[in-house]
């Protein structure tokens, strides 16, 4: 063989497998593009073939406004407070209920103790985008009596599927005039909305009624969403027990710098407590929720145990709060902005 043939020949060899090595690259990268062509169009499909249903008024576009007068002896302001409601503008000391078709409630209440009238206005509306959302805010009332006595008293905001009955007859009478959930028998699989989160940030939180000093409470103050699903029972005396069907529990403990667009927390079904991020504390049965008898009288609704995976529910309960711990404890400052509230099927 001639160094003419020897030559033509290592050549050609070499030509042949530096070809095949780039076809192969080109390969690699072809299947790579192939596949993660496949994993989006079938996250595109999933996410297509979802159901998105808006809760009434989620949006939160839409605003009813309340002019109440305050009491002279505690200097008779004129205070607004702002209902998820249809668009309008209530003048007057009336008890609120819920206008419009609307089937939220909001710690925004009008009370009357000893024939004097004061009202707590901790849920406001706030501009997002080209409309309006919730800005829920935990803060210090302060009422001055007579311009002698100074009262301090915590309020947390909270915006609730339900309603709630005014006026308020006293400090014990906040939770028992909460109706709390609206009727339901639907299964989503996920609650889905728009948030923001700015977190006080103080090491502890604060109790405050107004009645006593203020007292420290341990734990740094969250933001919660809890959502729940029950498939309620009421006796013949009115006593409402129910079994947990649905369950979806978020807190929020550090600011968020901006808003977080659809949000989406998958609802666990049946009995969740070997579930990994299960928190007795949120995720557990309680009985600390009032509900309104067909008798119309406020009782506790008792959670008496889990229901089944497959079991339907019979209402929904559904609560955004600035704080949490209970009524009058959280740290002042702490606040939560909701939009656009959707559940996903």
């Amino acid at each position: 063989m001639t160094n003419f043939e020897n030559s033509y020949k290592k050549s050609f060899s070499y030509i042949c497998v530096h070809y095949f090595h780039i076809d192969v690259t080109i390969m690699k990268y072809v299947n790579r593009f192939i596949l993660s062509a496949v994993v989006w169009m079938t996250a595109l499909q999933m996410f297509a073939a979802d159901k998105v249903v808006a809760l009434s008024f989620g949006n939160m576009d839409q605003w009813t406004i309340r002019k109440i007068h305050e009491s002279a002896v505690i200097g008779g302001q004129t205070k607004m407070l702002y209902e998820i409601g249809p668009n309008r503008t209530l003048e007057g000391n009336n008890p609120y209920t819920n206008g419009g078709g609307s089937p939220w409630g909001t710690s925004n209440v009008m009370a009357k103790v000893m024939g004097v009238v004061k009202t707590n206005n901790s849920v406001f509306r706030d501009r997002h985008g080209n409309g309006y959302c919730a800005k829920l805010t935990t803060h210090i009332e302060n009422v001055k009596v007579l311009g002698l006595m100074n009262m301090h008293v915590l309020a947390a905001g909270s915006i609730f599927l339900g309603d709630m009955k005014e006026p308020i007859t006293g400090t014990k009478d906040g939770p028992k005039a909460m109706n709390n959930g609206i009727a339901f028998t639907g299964r989503p699989k996920a609650l889905r909305y728009d948030y923001k989160v700015s977190v006080a940030g103080t090491p502890n939180r604060i109790r405050q009624n107004g009645f006593s000093k203020g007292s420290t409470v341990a734990g740094k103050d969250y933001a919660v969403a809890v959502f729940y699903l029950q498939k309620r029972s009421e006796d013949a005396k009115g006593n409402i027990t129910a079994k947990r069907v649905g369950t979806m529990v978020v807190k929020y403990g550090k600011s968020t710098g901006g808003w977080v667009d659809n949000a989406t927390y998958e609802i666990l079904y049946g009995d969740i407590r070997n579930t990994p991020g299960y928190d007795a504390a949120t995720m557990g049965l309680r009985s600390c929720d009032y509900a309104r008898n067909s008798k119309g009288r406020s009782v506790p609704i008792v959670e008496t145990g889990w229901a089944g995976k497959d079991e339907t529910p019979t209402h929904m309960i559904l609560q955004f709060s600035s704080s949490h711990g209970g009524a009058y404890i959280g740290s002042p400052g702490n606040t939560l902005w909701i939009d656009n509230v959707r559940l996903v099927y």
